[in-house]
């Protein structure tokens, strides 16, 4: 599903989600004896706007496929292409660039604890311009996560759900065509897990953007559209999802 809509709170047009497209995308940790072969020749397209559900069991290759297409990790072989970027092409200053216009939860939530929750938010655009204004956009987000009465609030004064929805709305605020979220509900309980899915999910679509979410729970792979299950760095199932 693609979409293309208007920031209420700025006016700006977004852009949808960004195909990704992935070929015999390889990628070796350790040597020797301690090899670890964490991709292993995966070939992968997903339509732009699709939400989708990476499963398996620990050790799979869900986190190292969302660290490859962000950019987090290099892949050894192979190639990744996000909309009209060939990835695994771009050159270091190129790839710090890129990883910025990509949106990252975590499983631990990562907020910086000196900050308040709406300095949270903002930090990934603070250090550069852009064509919106960075505290409209904080605003509507933490409105559309439920936290509006909270951006003065610091972390260690939220619950562990109420952070992941910090930690979404943190993701989100330029706008990514492309959300990765490795275990976003596995350090929440099964009822706010649910929540916070459910927020990821509503707001993927509502802005059209591309989902990808690494999990071993049912009830996130039942959300999305489409479940894609790895075992030892090699997909093994593709299905739709619920």
């Amino acid at each position: 599903m693609s979409h293309t809509g208007t920031d209420r709170a700025t006016g700006r047009a977004d852009t949808g989600g960004a195909a990704v497209e992935v070929t015999g995308l390889t990628k070796v940790f350790g040597k020797g004896a301690a090899v670890i072969t964490a991709a292993d020749g995966i070939d992968l397209t997903v339509p732009a706007g699709q939400i989708v559900a990476l499963t398996g069991r620990s050790g799979s290759g869900k986190s190292t496929l969302l660290h490859l297409l962000g950019a987090i990790e290099r892949a050894d072989s192979g190639s990744v292409r996000v909309g009209d970027t060939e990835v695994t092409a771009l050159r270091t200053r190129r790839l710090a660039a890129y990883r910025r216009t990509v949106g990252f939860v975590f499983q631990r939530f990562h907020l910086l604890p000196a900050l308040t929750v709406i300095d949270n938010v903002l930090a990934p655009v603070l250090p550069r311009r852009a064509g919106f204004d960075h505290h409209a956009r904080a605003r509507e987000l933490l409105e559309a996560v439920g936290l509006a009465d909270r951006e003065k609030a610091h972390p260690a004064q939220l619950s562990g759900g109420q952070q992941q929805r910090v930690a979404l709305a943190r993701a989100l605020i330029a706008a990514p065509r492309l959300l990765l979220a490795d275990e976003p509900t596995g350090a929440l309980d099964s009822a706010t897990g649910t929540a916070v899915m459910d927020l990821i999910v509503r707001l993927g679509r509502a802005h059209g953007t591309t989902v990808l979410i690494a999990t071993h729970e049912d009830h996130v792979a039942d959300a999305c559209d489409r479940v894609i299950g790895l075992r030892d760095g090699r997909t093994v199932a593709d299905s739709a999802g619920g």
